[in-house]
């Protein structure tokens, strides 16, 4: 949620991906495998990030050593148990990747920057990902006019 990245590029993520104030999306582990990509921690993140130790190398170790990283499959499977736990439905491990593009595309981040970040070699994608709402709706046409 705080990078708006792919959930396999996180699970993919080791510990030294994460120093001086960034996250180091690593080429070999991204969509398409087009560039590695950096991203700032925003302070909510690093926050997380300060208590959260995982033993060995990879920041989202696999279960019991039978995996050395999760899967992707795994994290879905948790995330869903967790979301049933509170009542909440509709919820996958992209909705943060999509949450996250719309929040920053709400709040005037331009597209180009947005794509930079989330790593979507296609602005024509990216834009598929991000929601409009009705007051974006009517703050754009109140600009129209003489």
């Amino acid at each position: 949620m705080f990078t708006g990245c792919r959930v396999s590029e996180a699970l993919a993520l080791k510990k030294t991906d994460i120093k001086s104030g960034t996250i180091t999306f690593r080429k070999s582990t991204t969509k398409g495998k087009h560039k590695t990509r950096i991203v700032d921690i925003p302070p909510g993140l690093a926050a997380i990030l300060a208590e959260y130790q995982p033993p060995g190398e990879m920041m989202f170790p696999g279960m019991r050593g039978v995996t050395e990283r999760l899967t992707r499959f795994m994290a879905d499977k948790i995330l869903r148990a967790a979301c049933n736990r509170i009542g909440v439905e509709g919820v996958s491990t992209h909705s943060f990747r999509r949450t996250a593009l719309t929040q920053m595309s709400s709040a005037g981040i331009p597209l180009r920057t947005i794509q930079e970040i989330s790593g979507h070699s296609d602005l024509g994608t990216l834009q598929r990902y991000l929601e409009v709402t009705p007051e974006q709706k009517r703050q754009a046409v109140s600009v129209i006019g003489f």
